[in-house]
């Protein structure tokens, strides 16, 4: 059976879409069989693998609104082992369209149920808001990542999203786990970057992943070729990172 894990964070600019492309990319070469579902209005995780975003006319807003089946709304990605179900701008709309709907935080979860067992792992790649996508999310999910980026603001919100977490354990997914927290964007010449790895390590400890994502060019060169960063430079320090880190996830989930 496969498991659903949301990659989330309410706060932008903390990795959670490089996350997701490049995590989703890793396990694949791992030769684990893998579905992305982009449920962001920006499309990122959509482009970010060579989706064409403004050509996209079945998504995760006709999935969320039940209009299609999840199966319907598949695409193959030319990464190994990699299908996604793509964004597009229109899925801004579907907070609104959703609201006076029954049961409206289960769409996601009732869609998936169908296609669950496809797959070794179904990966979420989430707004960076606590929004009614998010949420649907996470009641979909089996367990959450939160990336962190290794910067002064980087446990601000955390609270927030912690507190959200247990929200939504209580009253919607009690079998919500937390995964793990990822340490993003780390540079080792800052003082700043270290103090943030040995607050997070303090405070969380063994919810750490043990893998720090490092600053890396090529990995912010790699979405505008439409490229995983396994497929845009496999030899890339993020790329060793993103191995080291689907490594670390599938030895704590045997």
């Amino acid at each position: 059976m496969g498991k659903i894990i949301a990659i989330a964070n309410q706060k932008g600019g903390v990795g959670k879409t490089t996350t997701s492309v490049n995590l989703a990319a890793s396990l694949g070469v791992l030769e684990k069989k893998i579905l992305l579902i982009d449920a962001d209005p920006q499309a990122n995780a959509s482009s970010g693998l060579g989706i064409n975003v403004d050509a996209v006319e079945l998504g995760t807003y006709q999935v969320l609104e039940h209009t299609i089946s999840a199966r319907e709304a598949v695409v193959k990605t030319t990464s190994p082992n990699v299908d996604i179900i793509p964004a597009h701008i229109d899925l801004v709309a579907i907070e609104i369209e959703l609201v006076d709907k029954q049961q409206r935080e289960y769409m996601l979860k009732k869609s998936l149920e169908e296609i669950k067992n496809d797959y070794d792992y179904i990966l979420i790649d989430c707004a960076p808001s606590l929004g009614l996508i998010t949420l649907n999310s996470l009641v979909a999910a089996d367990s959450v990542m939160i990336p962190i980026q290794c910067e002064y603001f980087a446990l601000e919100g955390l609270g927030k999203l912690l507190n959200t977490i247990k929200s939504i354990q209580k009253i919607h997914n009690a079998d919500l786990e937390i995964e793990g927290l990822l340490l993003t964007m780390f540079d080792s010449r800052l003082r700043l970057s270290n103090q943030v790895v040995d607050e997070v390590r303090k405070h969380f400890s063994s919810m750490v992943f043990n893998t720090i994502i490092r600053r890396n060019t090529r990995l912010g060169e790699a979405p505008s070729y439409g490229e995983s960063i396994i497929a845009y430079d496999a030899t890339s320090k993020g790329a060793v990172n993103y191995l080291n880190l689907a490594q670390e996830l599938l030895k704590k989930n045997s």
